[in-house]
């Protein structure tokens, strides 16, 4: 099964955004994305998640045909150099699978509709899960893009599914391509329940999200070690995708009140258990809000130019950091399984410790105003990382961070 996700890290992309093709017409702009895959592979990447590429009216989360690449990124020949160049590079892609909802222009029976729009949203009309056609149609929709050469789905609204729906799904889906690895996006709930009952390997870790960026802004440590309590109970169930940005919220570097602790949370996303998710631009310290109105997206979703040569000076830094997060992850690929637990804790001063059988990784949090020594015993351990040196190993600088592991 699935074992290749223990080591993966996305670099997650809103192609219509991406691109600049939300706006515009017709053209083949999908391809644009390959003169982005070195940079991906060169961030520590090892699989490229993608927004909505299918036809759609709007935004992409409106589909009106779930076999045909939308015009305004190109055609199945751009899609398939774009699966080719990234497999050159080792990356493996992940679709955006839209199933929950579609777009009005969307031709089917009249069987298959919810008398229901998502959300309040009325150009998003729910399917009728309960009909069989409709899972019929998901099914095919996933095993033509696997076969395509994609490794795997997120299911996007996963939530407002039954999860009987995708387990049956699943259940067809499964046998040809065992591999295959599927993400539900879930807010909240009971993850490991939804997990237990739909069949998906993983879903989205909005619960840790929400803590990473609250509990620096609010100097609350306590929530952030409450939640990795939380985090650690459901990794047997499946290892979720983490992450502190994607295309539906604030943007991390505009959620955090002090930019010194965009560190720390990154450090957070990467030395705790599941599948870490980059979204575009913040790892080049992009900022961006979401608002609650039309077009309150755009700002979160914005056009890239067209070579990495192109970015802004000042992101680079930040690009740094996450090459260097990125690669004690991938050194410590076991941190994928591990099991967090806040070992010394107060408000502004968090002792992380990662474990995974005789193996040990613990990360010092401080984002106090002064520096702050951990009282931990040390022994066998090592710095492997850090923001700024300290007098010794256990002392952290004013709002900064050091990684140990054990020899």
């Amino acid at each position: 099964m699935n074992s290749w996700i223990e080591y993966a890290v996305w670099w997650h992309v809103y192609p219509l955004g991406f691109t600049g093709a939300l706006h515009s017409g017709p053209g083949h702009r999908l391809t644009r994305l390959i003169d982005w895959l070195d940079y991906a592979v060169e961030l520590g990447a090892s699989g490229l998640q993608l927004g909505p590429i299918f036809e759609s009216e709007t935004h992409g989360y409106d589909t009106t045909d779930h076999f045909r690449i939308d015009r305004r990124l190109g055609d199945d020949a751009d899609f398939d150099k774009l699966v080719t160049a990234a497999r050159e590079r080792g990356l493996r892609l992940l679709l955006d699978g839209v199933f929950n909802h579609v777009g009005r222009g969307f031709r089917a029976p009249g069987h298959w509709f919810a008398p229901t729009v998502f959300e309040g949203h009325d150009g998003l009309v729910e399917l009728d899960h309960d009909q069989s056609e409709v899972l019929d149609y998901v099914v095919r929709v996933m095993e033509h893009w696997l076969d395509r050469g994609v490794s795997g789905w997120r299911l996007d609204a996963a939530y407002a599914v039954p999860p009987a729906f995708w387990k049956a799904a699943l259940e067809r889906v499964r046998p040809a391509h065992p591999d295959a690895w599927f993400v539900g996006e879930v807010i909240h709930g009971d993850y490991a329940g939804y997990l237990r009952e739909s069949g998906l390997d993983s879903l989205t870790q909005y619960e840790l999200w929400k803590a990473i960026w609250s509990s620096i802004n609010d100097g609350n440590f306590f929530e952030l070690a409450w939640a990795l309590d939380r985090h650690g109970k459901l990794l047997p169930s499946g290892l979720p995708m983490t992450f502190v940005g994607n295309h539906d919220v604030t943007r991390v570097a505009s959620r955090l009140t002090d930019e010194r602790h965009l560190a720390h949370a990154l450090v957070v996303l990467f030395t705790v258990g599941g599948v870490p998710s980059v979204y575009y631009g913040d790892e080049q310290g992009f900022r961006g809000v979401k608002e609650e109105r039309a077009g309150g997206d755009d700002e979160i979703r914005p056009e890239f130019p067209a070579t990495p040569a192109e970015l802004a000076p000042y992101g680079w830094p930040v690009y740094r950091l996450h090459q260097r997060l990125i690669g004690l992850r991938r050194r410590h690929a076991w941190l994928a399984r591990a099991t967090t637990t806040a070992t010394h804790l107060t408000n502004t001063a968090v002792a992380l410790t990662a474990t995974s059988g005789d193996r040990r990784l613990t990360a010092l949090l401080n984002v106090g105003d002064a520096a702050y020594t951990f009282p931990i015993d040390r022994a066998g351990m090592r710095v492997i990382d850090a923001g700024a040196e300290g007098p010794d190993p256990l002392t952290v600088p004013a709002h900064g961070w050091t990684i140990l592991a054990a020899d």
